[in-house]
């Protein structure tokens, strides 16, 4: 009997899943497959559905801790991390971390083909095989934000997404990281991060630095919404997306990590910008790909949510009545409704246990899992929960707590129910992401595992488009660094660094290497490359090391090399090791020895740490946003001027004025295109025929004249949000004119549209105004009573508001051949100076002949030649004042520098001459 109910799960998983299953709405029937899966299904296997855990090891081996929670407690998934040593050093760590994936999954599959007593009531069963939610969180910019520090395409931090405004990038992007970790086997993704950064937070302990899209809950909402649909694309449908940090952690000021925070804001406070993103990817996503499959539902306390201020909710993941209040908006209830998860965070972390015993010690597992649960989480994170810090170890923990839901599952029938409602869902969202649910198709195949890590080039392409120069304005850039490092200027390299390692027994990497950036300079344009540096003239050192010089702990050398140099390339990569501070204090501390340097700041990190002061006192500033290679090239491009950068920082910065929301309003230097919008115009002719198609629109009194704007573009040449107000006039021109009508409307994807009715004869002017933005092209027609009329569209003309900043040109030498443009002689310059230097000492010495005897005149003659011949290779070593001296006046300097020491040498020839005769004399 039991072999016949095996094979009939079976035949119906195989028969229900040929194709994946679209999520189900929870008021309709399951699938026949899923609901024979649910109904075989004993309170232990659906008990244990729920919970998603950590371990330790980068193996499962039968009889260890995880293998025992996979068979007899039938858990819903796991999640991987670095911490936990669960990935191997490099080159073995993809090989690595799909092998015990596998080796996971195989676990469970094995388990359900095997018939055995259940450990708690002895009884025979079969267990129905549910795959293994094999879970991660890789944010992207490694360490700390990605867990696989090696082998995959080195993902950006979503800022760097952000920052190229590039909605098609973020989805191309999200569409490798998709594939990727679907191949090793993952198919459930903890992120992206779906937080609002408006008011950044430098100095603070809740700063999350570039883990966010950026600061405007539009651009954070289509960026997420693109890259969810890459992630689905890549992975073909085999990953389940979990956003966080559900409701929003922008405005937050502490790590939920550390401590719970409290957030003062109502919720419809909360629906203008932290859950709008939230809002995107759910009920208002309108692309079926762009849907998350959950939601990660952080700790995070609010004041005043509904209404009272005085009112603070528990954590948001633990408050029944909070979490309900928010996904009872109609957004979240619908994609609830059609089967979204919702996931707990960790459960496991400091805050948490800080928040369920104030004074430290044991504390109840049990209440934390079952509050967490019955606020509304379907998918339970234990991390590294556990009932003491002496007692770090979880597996008993997770083992008492599984003990604690049975029992519960047993003798509460609520409970039991609301168990069921999020098991329906968890299995619902299992089996849609296979074809058919056999451990053939839930494992990927190993050959995929040669074709990872190979997309570099795209993400060249978006630390291109992504590269932002911070400060000064590129005007007044080209004014104060007009040009690159020449060839023989000296540069040193001042770089901040993280150090990481893939496990605790792996060997520890500097994140960047100290030399990074002085490595792509030499590559990119060093001997074997432009020949625009070389070797012997850069140096790098760490800005531990620069800390050390500051409080007079380092070796005298470096101070020297930093006194010697010309440019100096500062650059940091974040918060850790406070590079920041360090920079901060040597821009202070040391302008004795920064003099007329050229100082350059590059950020791979967030560009917000520096105050107006610190910006003042550099040269340039740009922003990279993350800190992998690709980045590091771009780094070396600007500084060699070989990249404009184009991106513009998704973040307010406060040091430089830079304001998000200004930024992205309309551009006043534009002129917004208006057109008549032909499908909702409406003409009131038989509606039976389909009109003639006509070149151009026709229109009389009575019909309606629909328009729509062009995109319109905001300060950094991106469209305006959603949201931004357009007021659309229609005035009559002449003696009896005025407004006939105003429509305020506002933009969807960069345009607006408005209707006007023609009720009135006239010449009539349309025009729209999205200030600051007050020029648009204007529309008119001359409406009259005897018949339509074409519609004429009239652009102005834009009025300058301010002159071009004059540019001088350069002067055109009379011997363009001759001198390079970085200013140095020529092959050809050498050639003529010698030809000139040997016959002006010739003359030299034809007309010495008339005053001096011949001793005298062959050293007078010798004279001239070295001091013309030291005069030369004054100018072509680059010493001080000769590369300006001859940028200004050409060959024609190098000749009169070379003949003035000519003449040098031979007086200091006679000089010496005479210095010597006098000696002679007095003995």
């Amino acid at each position: 009997m039991k072999k016949l109910i095996r094979i009939f799960l079976l035949i119906a998983i195989l028969s229900g899943f040929l194709f994946p299953l679209r999520a189900v709405n929870a008021q309709e029937p399951l699938p026949p497959a899923v609901e024979a899966v649910f109904n075989s299904m004993t309170p232990e296997e659906r008990v244990g559905q729920l919970f998603l855990i950590n371990f330790t090891g980068s193996s499962a081996e039968e009889g260890s801790k995880i293998y025992d929670l996979i068979v007899n407690y039938h858990l819903g998934g796991v999640v991987l991390t670095a911490v936990n040593d669960n990935f191997v050093a490099a080159p073995d760590t993809l090989r690595g971390a799909y092998d015990l994936i596998a080796s996971l999954q195989r676990i469970e599959w094995e388990d359900s083909n095997n018939v055995r007593p259940d450990p708690i009531s002895g009884v025979q069963v079969d267990h129905a095989y549910v795959p293994l939610l094999m879970g991660i969180a890789e944010d992207g910019n490694g360490y700390p934000g990605d867990q696989i520090l090696s082998g995959l395409t080195p993902i950006p931090s979503h800022m760097a997404i952000g920052a190229s405004w590039n909605t098609g990038l973020a989805a191309q992007i999200g569409e490798i990281q998709g594939q990727e970790l679907a191949a090793l086997g993952f198919n459930f993704l903890l992120g992206p991060s779906l937080d609002v950064l408006d008011t950044p937070s430098p100095s603070g302990p809740a700063d999350i630095g570039t883990n966010v899209f950026g600061g405007d809950p539009y651009w954070v909402a289509e960026m997420g919404r693109a890259y969810i649909r890459g992630l689905h694309a890549g992975s073909d449908n085999r990953l389940l997306v979990i956003p966080k940090h559900f409701p929003g952690y922008g405005g937050t000021n502490r790590l939920t990590s550390n401590e719970i925070p409290t957030v003062r804001k109502s919720l419809e406070q909360l629906k203008q910008i932290e859950l709008a993103p939230f809002f995107a990817v759910t009920g208002d996503s309108g692309d079926p790909q762009s849907i998350a499959d959950g939601l990660l539902v952080s700790h995070i306390r609010y004041q005043g949510l509904q209404g009272n201020i005085r009112a603070t909710t528990r954590p948001i993941s633990f408050d029944v009545e909070a979490l309900d209040a928010i996904l009872g908006l109609q957004q979240f209830a619908s994609w609830q409704a059609a089967g979204g998860l919702m996931v707990s965070d960790d459960l496991g972390t400091r805050a948490v246990k800080q928040f369920y015993s104030p004074g430290g010690g044991s504390f109840s597992a049990h209440d934390v899992v079952r509050d967490a649960f019955l606020a509304g989480n379907d998918l339970l994170y234990f991390g590294e929960i556990a009932y003491s810090d002496e007692q770090p170890d979880n597996y008993k923990t997770i083992i008492s707590i599984a003990n604690y839901f049975v029992q519960k599952y047993r003798e509460d029938t609520t409970f039991a129910r609301r168990v069921d409602q999020s098991v329906k869902r968890i299995l619902s969202a299992k089996y849609r992401l296979y074809h058919s649910v056999t451990i053939f198709n839930v494992i990927p195949l190993a050959n995929d595992l040669e074709n990872l890590g190979g997309s570099a080039d795209l993400i060249s392409e978006l630390a291109n488009e992504s590269a932002s120069l911070i400060s000064p304005d590129s005007q007044d850039l080209s004014t104060l660094l007009p040009s690159a490092p020449r060839i023989r200027e000296r540069l040193v390299f001042l770089t901040g660094k993280t150090s990481a390692s893939q496990c605790t027994a792996c060997p520890v990497e500097d994140v960047p290497a100290i030399n990074a950036l002085q490595q792509a300079v030499i590559r990119l344009y060093g001997p074997e490359a432009e020949n625009q540096t070389s070797n012997f003239l850069v140096s790098s050192y760490s800005l531990e090391t620069l800390l050390a010089m500051l409080d007079g702990l380092s070796p005298s050398y470096i101070e020297n090399d930093i006194k010697r140099a010309d440019w100096i390339i500062l650059s940091i990569t974040g918060t850790i090791g406070n590079q920041p501070a360090v920079v901060s204090r040597f821009l202070s501390e040391r302008q004795d020895i920064l003099g007329s340097k050229k100082i350059v700041l590059f950020s791979f990190g967030a560009p917000y740490y520096f105050d107006s002061t610190d910006i003042s006192r550099l040269t340039a500033y740009y922003v990279l946003y993350s800190k992998q290679n690709s980045f590091i090239d771009a780094a070396a491009r600007l500084l060699f001027k070989e990249l404009k950068p184009v991106g513009a920082s998704p973040v307010s910065i406060p040091g430089t004025g830079y304001d998000l929301i200004s930024a992205m309003q309309p551009a006043p230097d534009q002129i917004i295109p208006l057109f008549i919008d032909i499908k909702s115009s409406v003409n009131p002719t038989d509606s039976t025929t389909p009109p003639a198609p006509t070149a151009v629109p026709l229109f009389q009194i009575g019909d309606i004249l629909a328009l729509r704007t062009g995109e319109i573009m905001d300060h950094n040449g991106h469209i305006v949000p959603d949201g931004t107000v357009v007021r659309f006039s229609m005035t009559l021109t002449g003696e009896a004119g005025g407004i006939l009508q105003q429509v305020e409307t506002v933009t969807t994807r960069g345009t607006a549209r408005a209707s006007f009715g023609l009720e009135k004869p006239g010449l009539l002017e349309i025009h729209a105004v999205s200030e600051p933005a007050t020029i648009s092209e204007v529309i008119q027609l001359d409406v009259s009573s005897s018949g339509p009329v074409a519609v004429t569209v009239v652009v102005p003309e834009m009025t300058q508001s301010a002159q071009e900043p004059f540019v001088p040109t350069p002067a055109i030498s009379d011997s363009p051949g001759l001198i390079t443009k970085e200013g140095y002689p020529r092959l050809s310059a050498w050639f003529i100076t010698m030809l000139l230097l040997f016959l002006t000492v010739g003359l030299f010495w034809w007309f010495g002949r008339l005053v001096f005897d011949q001793q005298l005149r062959r050293q007078l003659t010798l004279g001239a030649l070295i001091g013309g011949l030291i005069a030369y290779n004054y100018l072509v070593l680059g010493l001080p004042g000769s590369v300006e001296f001859i940028s200004g006046y050409q060959f024609v300097g190098v000749v009169m520098i070379v003949f003035i020491g000519e003449v040098g040498g031979w007086l200091i020839a006679l000089a010496w001459f005479s210095v010597m005769e006098q000696r002679h004399l007095m003995k």
